[in-house]
Formats: C-alpha cells, structure tokens, sequence
C-alpha cells in the first residue's frame, strides 16, 4: 500500500509543473501590457511603468518570472494584486466559501446518487427505476441557470424555505439553496453510473457465490454489490469537485456567492494577472489533491487495484 500511495503522489509532480507552466504562459505571454491597461485611458509617465513593471517582475524574461512565480508557489507568496492588496487576502475570503459550497453540494450529489443509483440498480426495468431516468435526464439537459432562478424563485422569494441571497458574511446555512441546486445539477451522471455499475455487479461471479454460500441479502448488497460499485461513482464525484471549483461562476453569480467564481470573474474583466494565475494555480492543487484522494480510494474500495 505505501508503494502505491508514493507511486501516485510521485505523479502528481510533473502534472503539476505542466499544468503551472500552461497557466503562467496563457496569461503572461498573451500580447498586451497588463500594467498599461491598469489606467485606461490615461497615460502614465515611463517611470511609473518601469516601476510596476518591476515590482511585478515583467520586466524580466518570461522562464525567469515563471520561476519566480514557482518559488512564491512554494514560499507561500502568491504576490500583490493591481490593487495592491496580497493575493493570499483574497484567496483566504474567497476559497473557504467556495470549498464549502462545493463540500455541500457533493455531499447532496453523493448521498443523491448512491440511494437512488442503488435502488434503481436492484428495481431495474420497474417503475421506480423509470421515473428516476427520466428525472435524471430532465436535470442533465436544464441549464443550471435556468435550476438557479427557478430553486431561487420558488423556494427562496416564494416559499420563503431558504434564503434566496447569500452575501458577504453570510452564514452556512444561507448557502444551502445554491448547494442543493449545485448537487441537484450534477447527481443525475453520478446516479446512473451507480445503477450500471450496481446492474453490472449483480451478474458478477462473486455475488452469485456469496449468495450461495448462504450470506443474507442484507449482507450481500453493502459489502460486495454497493462497494464494488462506487468505483465509477467516487471518480465522476472528484471530476464534479473540480468544477465546482472553478464552475461555479454561475450559480455564485445568481445567489450572490462571494466566492472564487466572482472574484476570478471581476479579476478577468480588470486584467488582473497576477490574481488569476494564482487562483487558477491554487485551484490546480485541490483539483489534484482530491483526484490523488480518490486514487487511494480506490486501493481501499478494491484491493486489486493496488496489487496490479
């Protein structure tokens, strides 16, 4: 086991290293001049330029900034924003609200598609497993926007269940109704990569032997259908954990989530490099923690894996 959990931590390296040169290149090396664009319309003397220029390392070459750029990645230092505020201040008001909107949406994703997924699976062909394929269609082909206004609308103003804004400073529970449209949006893959896999479990030799050697049904669907069924399930939820990451632009947008979504969004629109290639780096980094968490997941859902 600890050969494998290195195998797979020693892989997370050079996909780190490409994918933070990709970032850094994308932003940097694009034509324009950041600084320049910061006053508009206004043109600032050359002094002023060369000053920035180098208090934000552009005036060097570009495989020397990204260096620079890795040993603040390393260091902690993520650099200043145009505004003059350090980066790492608004990463630590904005990742935490977004890390919490995504936790919550997945776990209503999850809980959502391992009930349902199951229960279908085992009830293939009848009418409960029917109607959950057709409502799982129906939320995969909606555009989230369109879930967004209707959940905001109708349980929020309507209803008056949950509140319909978030806001900065808002507190947990004020952003359940934008994490049930979130897990709502994404449940209908997960649950029907569970009722294949449990579909496709049940015809397994193994379970026709635990059946025959007398095991209960009780005994026989958690621990050898349900548990070598999650295999697909845990991967699609790591792969909806990074778009919730960086996906959730829309949804923080409509319930006025002050999250990672709008701030990258707002960083964009001022051209704000230095903040958008570190939350993009530091979005990389959970994105890759999490996909290295399920790869152990997997050793520990099937022991075959990690013996392979």
């Amino acid at each position: 086991m600890l050969r494998y959990i290195l195998f797979r931590v020693l892989q997370v390296i050079p996909v780190l290293l490409g994918t933070t040169f990709l970032i850094y290149f994308m932003v940097f090396a694009m034509p324009g001049d950041p600084i320049a664009a910061m006053f508009g319309e206004k043109v600032p003397s050359q002094a002023v330029l060369d000053r920035l220029r180098e208090q934000y390392n552009l005036d060097k070459p570009f495989f020397i900034q990204y260096l620079l750029y890795l040993k603040g990645i390393l260091t902690g230092d993520f650099g200043v924003s145009f505004s003059g505020e350090p980066v790492s201040e608004v990463l630590a008001r904005a990742f935490p609200v977004t890390i919490q909107l995504a936790i919550m949406a997945i776990i209503i994703s999850l809980v959502l598609a391992i009930v349902i997924g199951l229960f279908s699976g085992l009830r293939k062909g009848k009418m409960f497993d029917n109607v959950n394929l057709i409502i799982g269609l129906v939320f995969m082909s909606v555009p989230i926007f369109v879930i967004a206004f209707i959940a905001q609308y109708g349980l929020g103003l309507k209803l008056g269940l949950f509140s319909p804004t978030v806001g900065t400073g808002a507190p947990l529970k004020d952003m359940l109704l934008p994490a049930i449209v979130l897990g709502v949006s994404l449940y209908a893959t997960s649950m029907r990569l569970t009722r294949s896999s449990v579909i496709d479990t049940l015809n397994q030799d193994f379970v026709r032997t635990a059946y025959a050697k007398g095991l209960s049904r009780n005994r026989v669907i958690p621990v050898h259908v349900l548990r070598n069924s999650l295999i697909p399930t845990i991967t699609n939820t790591a792969t909806d954990f990074g778009t919730l990451m960086v996906g959730a632009t829309v949804t923080e947008g409509i319930f006025n989530v002050p999250g990672v979504g709008n701030v990258l969004f707002k960083a964009i629109l001022k051209g704000e490099n230095t903040t958008v290639v570190s939350f993009v780096t530091v979005m990389v980094l959970i994105y890759l923690g999490v996909n290295l968490v399920v790869d152990l997941l997997y050793a520990v859902l099937d022991p075959r894996i990690r013996y392979a």
